[in-house]
Formats: structure tokens, C-alpha cells, sequence
């Protein structure tokens, strides 16, 4: 053999065995060996930044602890994080990038509505999955969402039963009060259907709204104070983000008291209160499916590893003091599930996972064994009621006796006694 020849021989040999140690990567990545990329979609600046940014770390503590117990499926996870920057659509561009140029299996992301609302389509389109922590109003039930926030029946209708009763302060006039988008205007429309099927008149119910990141709530309270002087009244609050600490700070220096005008909020947690002075709060109400303050092992668990994690990442805020809230309990929840429902399937395929999330269930901080219903996509969660302390934690005043399964489509909304109580299957997927 010529040495051009030989040269050619084992240039065509070196190219082949690239070509087969490529084709053999390529299988075992098919197969499953390199790591499971999970995405991360929270806020981490604009006006909702207050509330998630917390929330991408609690992602990232529990995929630290899954990898620590050897990963999933004998691989680890790898977090894929992005900014969609309080932007809404934006969260629909990051969700595509997530999805087609990150490739990742699992999706954990949104506050608002209107960003969930904004993902959706994408989600729907190139068969994603994402886990949605935060409470919200219903009305939705997609295939390709776990939703493990409240539905209005575990947390706004209670909140508002409470309120009516003697022990909450037998409340007649109400003003429900929300940042101007989906999730407020829908749940006050389920809330004002409700009150009317409680003998309440138009009269006695004022909405209010105000636009993401508003700051003068002079005006606002002015109007509350003066709505209350014809009867007992309570504020159902849907404020939403950075807007609840110059709504809060405005209901002290107007000396609005809990036991005369009980404001209950149901997306103030204690990470919205920390720069709040809660002294002149103290009495006023939230309602969730989990508080800091809640006394059980699973919890203090909870509590002792958000801590340690805190202090050892140097997270600003938590590193000196660490706070727990709902929608990280929420969180936390979300990723555990998903872990044990792609270990039963033995597969990262979203149509196998979605399948195996159903009855999956998970020992919850709040105490309770929670389980994501067999087919609607939604925890059964227990519901608490907490008055702010001056610490800005909070005291549980009330409690469902044990888990209530969600009502995605609420009965006060004419029509939904007619929608099915599952996610319609999606055709060819």
C-alpha cells in the first residue's frame, strides 16, 4: 500500500471509529445516562421577583438533595434556570427555549395566571410539563400542567365561610380587592356568585383593582375605611407581587384594624411580609395550605433543611433569616412527585410520567400525606386560615379537619357542573 494510500486507509478508519464512538454517545444518551435537564421558569427581577425568586431556590435545594440520594434513575438532575423578568410573554419564549433548545424533561415555573395562561399554548403544542405551585382561580385543566397551589375551594371559598361565622367576625359587606388580571377577576367572580348564594346584595360587595407593581394605596384604604362604616366588612385581598408591601404599610398608617376591618389576603405569605412592619397588621388574615409556624416533624424538617441551604448558598434574606411559605411547600411537593412518578414509569416521557403522577403521593410539611388526584391534576390539600403575628409569622385560627380534594371548575360558575373532572386526552400524544 501506497503511503498516500495508507494515509487514506487510516484516515477512512480514524473517520469510522469517530463516526461509531459518536452513534454509540448518541444510544447512550437515547438510552438515558447523561443528566435530566429540569427547567426552572420564575420571575427572578421585575415586580413579581418578591415572590418567586424564592421559589427557583427551593428547585434547586431539592434537586441538590435528589442528587446527594444518587439522582433519578441513576442520573442526576441538572437545573436549567431562566429570567422571564415579570414579563408575560416572555414566559412563552423561555418555555419554547426550554423545551426545544434545552431539552428539558420537567418544567417548574409560574406565579401569576396570566403567566401560566402565556405558557400554556407552548406547553400544549410540543407535549411540556410543567408544575404550577401557586394558588390560583381555576377554571383550567390541561394535560400537560400539575397544579400543586390551591383551587378556589382550598382557599378562597373557605377563607370567606370563615369570615361570614361568628369566631371570624360575622362579616355582611365585602370588598374584594386584586392586582387587574386573570387570576384576581376570576375568583372574585367565583367569590361575588358565592356571596350572592349567601344572601349578600350587590350593595354590600365593592371590587376594586389595581395595575401589577402599583404603590398608592392612600385613596384605597380611604374608601375601605369609609365602606365600612354601614355595616361589618371584610377585604378579600388578591394583590399580587411587590404591590402588597405599600398596600400593607398604607392599612397601618391609616390605623385600619383587624378587628374592625379584617383584610384576608391569599397571596401574602411570610416572604411578602418580610419588609412590612407587621406590628399594626397584627390580626389581619391569610389563607393557604401551609404556614412556617406549623408544628409537625415533617415540617421542622422542612424548615431545618431551607435553613441549612439558605446559609450554605448565602441566599439574601434567608441566609440570616430563613422563611418558609405555601408556594414553596407547594414547590417542594411538585419536584418529590415528579421524582417518584418518572422512577414508576422508569421514563422521563411526559405521556409515561403524566400517567404515573396520578395517586402519587408525598408526606407533606404541612403534615397531611398529599396526593395528587387519580385524574384531575390537582392535590388534595388541607386549608389553613393564620392571623399576622408581629413577628410576621402567623398564628392557624382555622383548619379543615383533613385534605379537600380541588373543584378545578367551581359550581358558583354557571356551565361547570357540565365539564369533566379530567384533562381531555390530547389526540396522537
Amino acid at each position: 500500500m501506497s503511503g498516500l494510500n495508507s494515509r487514506r486507509f487510516a484516515l477512512k478508519a480514524l473517520t469510522a471509529a469517530v463516526a461509531l464512538t459518536g452513534f454509540a454517545g448518541t444510544a447512550a444518551l437515547a438510552q438515558g445516562t447523561g443528566p435530566i435537564k429540569v427547567g426552572i421558569l420564575h420571575s427572578l427581577s421585575g415586580t413579581m421577583a418578591i415572590s418567586e425568586t424564592v421559589l427557583k431556590d427551593t428547585v434547586l435545594m431539592a434537586i441538590d438533595e435528589i442528587n446527594a440520594k444518587g439522582g433519578v434513575l441513576g442520573r442526576k438532575l441538572e437545573p436549567v434556570i431562566v429570567d422571564p423578568a415579570s414579563n408575560w410573554p416572555l414566559f412563552a419564549e423561555r418555555t419554547r427555549q426550554l423545551l426545544t433548545q434545552d431539552k428539558v424533561d420537567v418544567i417548574f415555573g409560574c406565579w401569576t395566571s396570566v403567566s401560566r395562561k402565556s405558557v400554556l399554548p407552548v406547553l400544549e403544542e410540543l407535549n411540556g410539563l410543567l408544575f404550577y405551585p401557586v394558588q390560583y382561580e381555576g377554571e383550567e385543566l390541561s394535560k400537560n400542567v400539575f397544579y400543586t397551589g390551591a383551587a378556589p375551594n382550598q382557599q378562597a371559598i373557605p377563607a370567606v365561610d370563615y369570615l361570614m361565622s361568628k369566631e371570624g367576625g360575622g362579616a355582611k359587606r365585602w370588598v374584594l380587592l386584586g392586582t387587574d388580571y386573570v387570576y384576581p377577576r376570576t375568583t372574585n367572580k367565583i367569590l361575588r356568585a358565592y356571596l350572592k348564594s349567601k344572601g349578600v346584595a350587590d350593595k354590600d360587595i365593592d371590587e376594586k383593582y389595581t395595575p401589577f407593581g402599583h404603590s398608592d394605596y392612600q385613596t384605597i384604604v380611604a374608601d375601605v375605611k369609609k365602606f365600612s362604616a354601614s355595616g361589618k366588612t371584610a377585604v378579600v385581598s388578591t394583590i399580587n407581587g411587590d404591590s402588597n408591601v405599600p398596600f400593607y404599610k398604607e392599612l397601618g398608617n391609616a390605623g385600619l384594624k383587624a378587628k374592625d376591618v379584617p383584610v384576608v389576603a391569599f397571596s401574602v405569605g411570610e416572604e411578602e411580609l418580610r419588609g412590612v412592619d407587621t406590628k399594626p397588621l397584627v390580626g389581619h388574615l391569610a389563607a393557604w395550605n401551609y404556614f412556617q409556624s406549623i408544628k409537625n416533624p415533617s415540617n421542622t424538617e422542612f424548615i431545618n433543611k431551607w435553613s441549612a441551604y439558605a446559609k450554605a448558598k448565602n441566599i439574601a434574606g434567608h441566609k440570616d433569616k430563613p422563611l418558609t411559605n405555601d408556594p414553596m411547600e407547594a414547590t417542594y411537593i411538585g419536584i418529590n412527585m415528579w421524582k417518584q412518578a418518572v422512577e414508576k414509569a422508569k421514563s422521563t416521557n411526559v405521556d409515561k410520567v403524566i400517567v404515573a403522577m396520578a395517586g402519587q403521593t408525598f408526606k407533606a410539611p404541612s403534615g397531611i400525606i398529599s396526593k395528587m388526584d387519580e385524574k384531575n391534576h390537582h392535590l388534595h390539600k388541607s386549608v389553613f386560615i393564620g392571623e399576622i403575628r408581629a413577628d410576621g409569622q402567623f398564628n392557624v385560627v382555622w383548619k379543615t379537619p383533613g385534605p379537600v380534594k380541588a373543584k378545578p371548575w367551581s359550581p358558583y360558575i354557571e356551565g361547570n357542573d357540565k365539564k369533566p373532572d379530567e384533562p381531555a386526552k390530547v389526540a396522537g400524544k
